[in-house]
């Protein structure tokens, strides 16, 4: 598998409710953001996908939780927003602004701290091929 990548960083705010102490309460985190699209063979130019794309994409996803409590885009059946959490929600978004057909596989990483990350990995839900 051929891979492209790109990572950037952004700072919100959430809480891991019935737990005690600082995670038990609304706090900040910086959070890095890793996305890696793959697929088998280049297109016709040598690429995965274009980086411009990609990079668009992923910079349009975090102009929605950059600075903000992630409650924003918690989805309703999940009790908090964890990193496995963001890592899904991050995926779909960036997936979804993608090129159909471009990316056969999807993977991301959000990092919470340096040592300490959550990720998600799947086939776009746009993928032709």
């Amino acid at each position: 598998m051929f891979e492209v990548g790109l990572s950037t960083t952004f700072k919100a705010w959430h809480v891991m409710p019935g737990v005690k102490g600082p995670e038990g309460e609304l706090h900040e985190h910086d959070y890095r953001l890793e996305v890696v699209a793959s697929r088998g063979h280049l297109d016709t130019r040598g690429m995965v996908c274009d980086l411009d794309d990609l990079e668009q994409a992923l910079r349009d996803t975090v102009k929605i939780v950059e600075g903000k409590n992630l409650e924003v885009m918690r989805p309703p059946e999940e009790e908090a927003v964890t990193v496995e959490v963001l890592a899904r929600w991050s995926h779909d978004e960036v997936a979804h602004r993608l090129t159909a057909g471009e990316v056969e596989m999807l993977s991301v990483r959000v990092w919470e701290s340096p040592v300490a990350f959550g990720g998600y990995a799947a086939p776009p839900p746009n993928t032709d091929s």
